[in-house]
């Protein structure tokens, strides 16, 4: 593992930073729990949540597609677009004004990441003999 150990540690960063962000802005908001019905709390929460859902099940396929020795240009590209598909993701759902192309964009990314590594994963294991 060469290549998978660069993009945990940088995903590893944002995922502080968006925690970071949530806990300064319940410090400032005197929010203890939940969002108090605050809509710049629920957006951070659901910013911080969603990357917290998507990237432990990326980081796992990314994993193994490296561990099966996929080409470095694949894992660095699968890699990049899990770094920067959450990070559209993030600043387009932290817009009080939203705005949705981040979003939509960062999805499509975090699903095209995810096909793609369980496609590796996928063709590795059918051309592997049994």
């Amino acid at each position: 593992m060469q290549i998978l150990p660069l993009y945990a540690a940088l995903l590893a960063l944002l995922f502080v930073a968006l925690s970071v962000r949530t806990l300064r802005l319940r410090h400032s908001l005197k929010i203890g729990i939940g969002d108090a019905g605050n809509s710049q709390m629920l957006r951070a929460m659901r910013v911080h949540s969603n990357f917290a859902e998507y990237v432990p099940l990326a980081l796992v396929l990314l994993f193994l597609v490296e561990g099966q020795g996929a080409p470095a240009w694949l894992v660095h590209a699968l890699g990049l677009c899990l770094l920067l598909d959450r990070s559209a993701h993030a600043y387009g759902v932290s817009q009080t004004r939203e705005n949705f192309a981040f979003r939509v964009a960062g999805m499509a990314m975090t699903f095209t990441t995810l096909v793609g590594c369980a496609a590796c994963l996928l063709f590795n294991y059918a051309r592997a003999p049994a």
